[in-house]
């Protein structure tokens, strides 16, 4: 499938990895692939990014917002707001027992960050959901009729696998409905990176 993937697509997967690196997380996630597609400038994914309001270059405030977003998702050990949300139904908080474990480990303890599990012949495994985010990008481009697989065709995948990254993302209007207008006009025209 990698042979299928634009220098672009490829760039976001090696940005995705050092992210999860910098981060010492066991694996790569969903949200690595996001921050990694944050720091794109020039390409059909970051051009709608901009077109949707997620713009500013590496440091923009919208970008900022995104990725802050991130982490406060992962702070709750990669629960999405509606995940803790249906947990405040079954009466667990899930704030207070976040605050609880930093408070004795430190903040970010339950962000999955801090282990080395990930790592096997002295490279960083994907987890189910990145790998899912790969596997949804095909069929996104083939649904589209693309040959290739580009960071736009990851982009589009993230929105529509659920979790932190698209929750962070439909939070600023990023959603695979308006994706699809921007890149694809609605089926007719195609975007181009500007």
């Amino acid at each position: 499938m990698f042979e299928r993937f634009t220098k672009d697509a490829r760039a976001v997967v090696r940005g995705a990895v050092e992210h999860a690196e910098r981060a010492g997380a066991g694996t790569v996630d969903a949200e690595h692939l996001l921050l990694a597609l944050l720091e794109r400038e020039g390409s059909r994914a970051s051009f709608a990014l901009a077109s949707l309001g997620v713009a500013g270059g590496v440091a923009g405030a919208g970008r900022q917002s995104v990725r802050d977003a991130v982490a406060e998702g992962r702070r709750r050990a990669g629960l999405s707001r509606a995940d803790a949300d249906a947990l405040a139904g079954l009466g667990i908080d899930v704030s207070e027992i976040v605050a609880r474990v930093e408070e004795v480990h430190g903040v970010g303890a339950m962000s999955g960050d801090r282990g080395d599990g990930g790592w096997w012949s002295g490279r960083r495994a994907f987890g189910r959901d990145a790998k899912g985010v790969l596997e949804r990008s095909l069929r996104t481009a083939i649904a589209h009729g693309d040959r290739h697989i580009g960071d736009e065709h990851l982009l589009l995948a993230l929105t529509t696998g659920g979790g932190v990254a698209a929750e962070a993302l439909a939070d600023h209007g990023v959603t695979h409905e308006s994706l699809t207008r921007v890149l694809y006009g609605g089926g007719e025209g195609r975007a181009k990176a500007g």
